[in-house]
């Protein structure tokens, strides 16, 4: 992974924005909702 796409700031604010590339099916897989509905808690806390 190319160093533009890491955090190297711990205590610095980032955005995280979402975007769909090749039409990539994120709601179909399992592992990806399972990855998706995991981390809600984190987020929303």
């Amino acid at each position: 992974m190319s160093r533009k796409y890491k955090f190297h700031n711990k205590e610095g604010l980032y955005f995280v924005s979402f975007a769909v590339v090749y039409w990539i099916d994120v709601f179909t897989r399992e592992e990806y909702i399972a990855l998706l509905t995991n981390s809600l808690p984190v987020l929303l806390s």
